[in-house]
This record gives C-alpha cells, structure tokens and sequence, in this order.
C-alpha cells in the first residue's frame, strides 16, 4: 500500500493544466475500478460503429455517453458484485489473467464525487482516442459478453492483466498517453481519482 501511494503520487505529464475551453470527460469509480467517460459523438470521435447499441438489451434509449474501462476477463465476468470474488479468481487475475474492455452507456451522466468532470483540449482527446482505439479488437475477432445491466456489455480486448497493470492503471496510462497530469503507478483507484479534481461543494 505504502509503494502504492509513493507510485502514484509521481507526476506524468507535470504541469499540465486543465484548459478554459475543450472537450469534457470524465473519470468515475465504483470504489475499486476506474473507467473514462466521453460523449458518445463529437468533432474527434463517433464511438456508435465500434461500441454499436445494437449490442445492447436496450439499444432505443438516447445515449450521449459511454464508459470505457479495462480489466481481467474472469474478474469482469465471473464477479457481478465483489461479494463473489473467488479466492481462485483473485490470484489467477493477480499472476496474469486475459483482458476485456467493459462498455457502459450512458444518458446525460450527472457529475459527482465519484464520476469527476475533466476538461481536455482537442488535441488531447484525440490523443486519448487513439490510445483506446488500440485496444478495440476487430468485429470478426472480438465476442460480446452480456453485462451486469441492460445497458453495458464486454468484449474481447488484448493485453495482460497482473498486479502491475490493473484495470486503474489501465486508466491512468491512457491519460497518460493523452498527455493529461496523472501517477505513475496506480493500482488502486484513489491514485487515479487523486489526479482529477473533485466537484465543488
């Protein structure tokens, strides 16, 4: 825990600021996984052909957003709530488990202290883009998997899961990758969320 918070509180990207005017995102938690926010469609990005609602149990609701996060497939799969975390589970995931992207959609998420407003310029969200491109898997190469709610699915992504990449540091890489202030090693979520600023009172 003590080298979690050291690896975290080293900068990527120090002095970067958050601009005036941009695209806005954000970061949100359940407490023990992290995940991106972004509009569903905007200047840099329609994210409707590789994340279709069609995959969905409600595909007709009006969706303006989705959630993007990373993890280890049997963790993702096999523990609907972390009540049903199998020891097995935890140490096959913790020594190198197969990843799998999880998908939610959203309409008009409401920010909050655990879903956190980051504004990024342009540049950067394209940036971030092309970092979560990369982890899409071909239609033909990749399977959908239902998910915990009518409204979030799975699928096959690439990439290793282990105790030095977890679905947090997943997150934090990625911002890293947009060129966004973030830790260095962040396998718990307080290292990420740290790095984005609360909602005011």
């Amino acid at each position: 825990m003590a080298f979690a918070w050291l690896g975290s509180s080293i900068p990527r990207n120090s002095g970067w600021t958050e601009p005036a005017h941009g695209v806005e995102i954000m970061i949100e938690t359940n407490g023990i996984h992290t995940a991106i926010v972004m509009p569903l469609v905007n200047a840099q990005k329609d994210w409707r052909a590789d994340f279709p609602s069609s995959d969905l149990p409600t595909s007709d609701r009006p969706y303006t957003h989705l959630s993007v996060s990373w993890g280890e497939r049997e963790v993702f799969l096999n523990t609907p709530t972390w009540a049903d975390l199998s020891l097995p589970t935890a140490i096959n995931a913790a020594v190198g488990g197969d990843g799998l992207l999880h998908v939610a959609h959203y309409v008009r998420p409401a920010p909050s202290d655990t879903a956190r407003v980051l504004r990024i310029r342009p540049e950067e969200y394209a940036r971030l883009v092309r970092r979560i491109e990369a982890q899409i898997l071909p239609s033909d190469r990749r399977r959908v998997y239902a998910g915990y709610e009518d409204w979030d699915v799975f699928y096959d992504a690439p990439g290793t899961y282990h105790l030095g990449n977890t679905c947090n540091q997943w997150t934090s890489d990625a911002l890293a990758a947009a060129g966004i202030e973030t830790g260095l090693w962040t396998p718990f979520p307080g290292g990420v969320m740290k790095w984005v600023p609360a909602p005011a009172p």
